[in-house]
């Protein structure tokens, strides 16, 4: 009887034990959900004021501003949201853009607006560290087609060698849907900078900056 005792006291432990730590782990998660909403509030509102913001600034000259290549650049009805906004950090020596086909090779990296723990902007993605440089950065080969179409849009419009700041409103990004690393309704803030680009068929590199 006495063992049996021992038994049950063992097993009331164990329950215990296992129920402690389930209420651990659900207050975990929940300080981690309530520490993701303060982090991203409002967050479709502050971006979108965000974009109005970019849209005006173009105003003083600060940005240059281009139409989404999935719009009429003459149509009447065009948003603020129809346009990714630049700042050209350098210029490149290279000559031509590539084409919705082509591939390019570039650096880059990749930011969401400000937030409560990012002053700069969370950093989501990038192939250097600190201040870009030519002899140590990573540069990375895509097609054109397969990016978001505000990335897109910009490197249609760069020459190899230029290095942009490219300020995409999240209509232009990945819409009000989610990833791992990106709330839904999240511009992206993007550093590209462009080594060369080449069409289909052609030597690798073929339009180079250097």
């Amino acid at each position: 009887m006495k063992i049996g005792n021992i038994r049950w006291k063992k097993w009331f432990e164990c329950v215990g034990l296992i129920l402690f730590t389930f209420h651990l782990s659900l207050l975990a998660s929940c300080s981690e959900e309530n520490d993701e909403e303060e982090e991203f509030a409002n967050w479709q509102e502050r971006n979108e004021g965000t974009t109005d913001r970019w849209a005006t600034q173009t105003n003083g000259g600060w940005y240059r501003k281009i139409v989404t290549y999935s719009k009429d650049a003459s149509a009447t009805d065009l948003k603020n949201s129809d346009y990714i906004y630049v700042e050209e950090l350098a210029k490149g020596e290279g000559s031509g853009s590539p084409a919705y086909t082509d591939t390019v090779r570039v650096a880059y990296r990749g930011r969401l607006i400000p937030s409560k723990s990012y002053k700069d902007g969370y950093v989501f993605d990038q192939t250097f560290l600190n201040d870009f440089d030519w002899q140590t950065a990573d540069m990375t080969d895509m097609n054109v087609s397969g990016t978001v179409t505000g990335f897109a849009t910009a490197l249609m419009n760069m020459h190899p060698g230029d290095y942009w700041r490219v300020y995409i409103p999240y209509q232009l990004g990945y819409g009000t849907t989610s990833t791992d690393a990106i709330p839904g309704y999240s511009n992206l803030i993007f550093d590209i900078v462009m080594d060369s680009f080449w069409h289909p068929g052609d030597e690798v590199g073929t339009f180079k900056s250097r």
